[in-house]
């Protein structure tokens, strides 16, 4: 079998809590370099999140279907657990990772070096935020919107709108 047959599958592992333009544009921009790109997200149950599991996937899918920018190569799944035990299950050669911050940098430093000892063949690939983008986390975008606060500029439309619902019931 040649090289050209094989496949790169690419995870871009996250939490996405909700998915905001930065993860799309992370999206977006990995789905240009990998064959197929899966968009893993991730069910810790020591952690509360404010969207359930298939809350989540389901707002990605939506944003990435809306989104004439990511190519159609991209699927979303849900897994918890060890990410390096969900690589290799579904046999990724590339995790791909965004940055927003040196603050960010020093985290996935030392997360890398772990999932490097853990399987070696598993490489990570860091992709800076966009400038547009660097400032946007999910836990701001909350707390703007908790706060009666724009978040159209943030989000895609689909999540403004399920942030707002789920507020409102609160």
């Amino acid at each position: 079998m040649n090289n050209r047959a094989l496949k790169t599958i690419g995870l871009y592992p996250g939490s996405f809590d909700p998915i905001t333009n930065g993860h799309l544009d992370i999206i977006q921009r990995a789905s240009r370099i990998v064959d197929h790109l899966i968009v893993g997200v991730a069910e810790n149950k020591k952690k509360a999140y404010f969207f359930s599991m298939n809350e989540r996937k389901e707002l990605i899918q939506d944003s990435i279907s809306n989104n004439k920018e990511v190519s159609n190569n991209v699927n979303v799944e849900a897994f918890d657990g060890l990410l390096m035990s969900y690589a290799e299950k579904i046999k990724a050669k590339v995790i791909i990772r965004g940055l927003r911050a040196i603050s960010d940098f020093d985290y996935e430093f030392q997360m890398t070096g772990m999932n490097a000892r853990l399987n070696s063949n598993i490489e990570t690939i860091f992709l800076m935020a966009s400038e547009k983008h660097q400032f946007i986390s999910s836990r701001f975008v909350k707390e703007i919107c908790a706060l009666n606060g724009e978040i159209k500029t943030f989000v895609p439309k689909e999540v403004e709108k399920a942030l707002k619902k789920k507020l409102q019931k609160k």
